[in-house]
């Protein structure tokens, strides 16, 4: 008796032994995958998300669904403005067919892009293209923390996708969030 007691006893401590193993794996690939594309707030309060840095899904069938993900690490809540900068070709229309929606947590904006700036020379594109930024508006976040942030476009087009026939005039490069100063 006493020596199936103590071998039930081993085989429970080491399935214990096994199973905390498998959580610690769990854990250490949850974390390894949170920070694949984390991005972190700058030392100015800017959180600057590189769509080329973003976990993105696209649809060759219904491009208006192109979405494009980041895990982004808020240090300084606050408001912020949103801003949106695109590489085109055509400096008057920045052709965006649908409105681009931002989800931040319980915080969510749409907006059709406009040229509010153009930069020219900019290092982020390269000729013909011009860099275009668009003022998409304001939105508030009010914990420190992670947050899931999720951008929706017709305009976000993996890299790996070359497109020959020249359509392509506006690509979105990237969502930039600058704290609202008073």
């Amino acid at each position: 008796m006493r020596r199936v007691f103590t071998v039930l006893v081993i085989l429970t401590g080491v399935s214990l032994f096994y199973s905390c193993n498998n959580k610690t794996d769990t854990k250490i690939l949850e974390n390894t995958k949170l920070s694949i594309n984390k991005v972190e707030q700058q030392t100015d309060g800017s959180i600057k998300l590189y769509i080329n840095k973003a976990e993105c899904y696209s649809d060759k069938v219904n491009p208006s669904s192109n979405t494009a993900e980041w895990n982004v690490f808020v240090s300084q809540s606050g408001r912020f403005n949103v801003w949106l900068s695109s590489a085109t070709i055509d400096t008057v229309n920045l052709e965006y067919k649908n409105k681009v929606m931002l989800s931040v947590h319980d915080n969510r904006l749409e907006a059709q892009p406009a040229i509010d700036k153009v930069i020219l020379n900019s290092s982020d594109v390269d000729l013909p293209y011009f860099r275009a930024d668009s003022f998409m508006g304001s939105l508030y976040i009010q914990d420190t923390g992670y947050y899931a942030v999720q951008i929706i476009s017709d305009k976000i087009i993996p890299e790996n996708t070359t497109d020959d026939s020249g359509s392509e005039k506006t690509k979105l490069l990237s969502v930039v969030l600058t704290p609202v100063v008073r």
